[in-house]
């Protein structure tokens, strides 16, 4: 390969990741901030809604967790004890029964 393509392919990859890169700003400290799109989800009324809303929303969108398939009693309970002894969700053991209650409330297979 020649020089002046190998210097048109470099060129060429850090145009491509100053590209990517674009919707990023940091700020004087280094520290790099994106601006997220708005929640537009919302838990819907119904019992335990606070403590879901309150242990849930610490990691993620409401959105996340409508858009998963209808799950069933077993299921959403593997995937909220997933969050506390996998992700480390803070939220405290004796919420895990409400939580799952609620989502089988809101996204529950029957």
């Amino acid at each position: 390969m020649s020089k002046r393509i190998r210097s048109v392919a470099f060129l060429s990859a850090v145009f491509a990741l100053a590209a990517c890169a674009a919707p990023m700003a940091a700020d004087m400290s280094g520290t790099v901030k994106i601006e997220l799109p708005a929640e537009t989800a919302r838990f819907q009324p119904g019992p335990g809604m606070e403590t879901a809303q309150r242990s849930c929303m610490t990691c993620h969108s409401v959105d996340y967790i409508y858009m998963q398939p209808p799950l069933t009693k077993a299921q959403w309970h593997g995937e909220v004890v997933k969050m506390k002894k996998v992700y480390g969700a803070p939220f405290p053991e004796s919420d895990v029964d409400t939580i799952v209650d609620y989502l089988m409330s809101q996204n529950g297979k029957k």
